[in-house]
């Protein structure tokens, strides 16, 4: 079990620049160490400068997915204590069960409440 940080760092991927710039916020507001990224590549290009101990990633972005995201994360070695949470508006079965196949370690839907991320943030920080 790893101890809770509020400097965790995490990385938000999310195409829609108002969730980017409220997830940002939110998580600032609450002590932990933000990075931003667009697309599926930024995301990718940030993580060895950036270090995250969890990425929240959206699925339906321009280019590379949120699900290759995932993949490329989980096949690097390089990250083996990344923990993903999926923040997406795609909610179907197939959906959750192909993010969870792909590296994910929670799945949640849009419209998501700030609490209930929040509590889920911590929970995935603290117990990895």
């Amino acid at each position: 079990m790893r101890p809770l940080s509020p400097t965790a760092k995490i990385l938000i991927v999310d195409d829609e620049p108002n969730i980017v710039v409220a997830l940002e916020f939110l998580l600032s507001q609450r002590g932990f160490q933000t990075a931003k990224a667009h697309r599926g590549e930024e995301a990718l290009r940030l993580f060895p400068s950036f270090a995250p101990d969890l990425v929240v990633l959206d699925v339906m972005m321009p280019g590379m997915d949120g699900f290759e995201v995932a993949r490329q994360i989980r096949s690097n070695p390089n990250y083996p204590n990344t923990r993903i949470i999926f923040l997406t508006a795609r909610s179907t079965d197939e959906d959750r069960l192909k993010g969870y196949a792909n590296g994910g370690d929670v799945y949640l839907p849009k419209p998501f409440d700030n609490e209930t991320l929040l509590t889920t943030i911590k929970e995935v920080i603290l117990y990895g």
